[in-house]
């Protein structure tokens, strides 16, 4: 009787940040193509209902108020962090450079805070991408989870995620300090 091969075991493709970005110049993801390069496997990201739009947008204006000159805020751009992982947070707010990150996206030693807003992610942001933002340093995330109307302020990063949190209702979250603007107050009491 003929012996029957084992077959070899099945291994995942785990792409690179420059693998993500060759995908897009081949034309093989477009610009509108909302996918997220996250431990080295491409994720499709939720359509952007208005609820989650107009709560981005308004914290953006209010986070751009209080930050000044001192910081840049992004929305919804990427973050690179390390070799094989490429998130785009809602917002970010960033260390000021010259280039305005022209050159090259932040890496974590640029990123100050992270804000993620969840409309219905809010289980993939607190169970995937904020113990990402930890392991690679991130000093500070938010989770805006407006369907639970609640505020999580995440501190203390470590390679086991972030070591201090903080939960609070959207509704007493008046006067919010990032800690990378000491005495800049945010109230995100409104989006309650």
């Amino acid at each position: 009787m003929a012996s029957v091969r084992e077959a070899p075991p099945v291994r995942r493709h785990r792409w690179t940040v420059a693998d993500y970005h060759r995908l897009a110049e081949a034309g093989i993801l477009g610009e509108d193509d909302r996918v997220e390069l996250i431990e080295g496997e491409l994720y499709e990201m939720a359509p952007i209902g208005s609820r989650h739009a107009g709560a981005v947008d308004w914290i953006l204006s209010k986070l751009s108020e209080v930050a000044g000159g001192r910081a840049i805020v992004r929305c919804q751009s990427p973050i690179r962090l390390g070799e094989r992982s490429e998130p785009q947070p809602d917002l970010a707010l960033l260390r000021p450079r010259a280039d305005w990150y022209r050159d090259a996206h932040p890496g974590p030693e640029d990123v100050l805070l992270v804000v993620e807003v969840a409309d219905t992610t809010a289980g993939w942001d607190r169970e995937v991408k904020l113990p990402l933002y930890a392991r690679h340093g991130i000093p500070e995330a938010w989770l805006v989870d407006l369907e639970a109307g609640r505020l999580e302020i995440h501190r203390g990063p470590g390679p086991e995620g972030y070591r201090r949190i903080e939960r609070l209702p959207l509704a007493e979250a008046r006067a919010l300090e990032p800690e990378a603007l000491a005495g800049a107050r945010l109230d995100l009491s409104p989006l309650a």
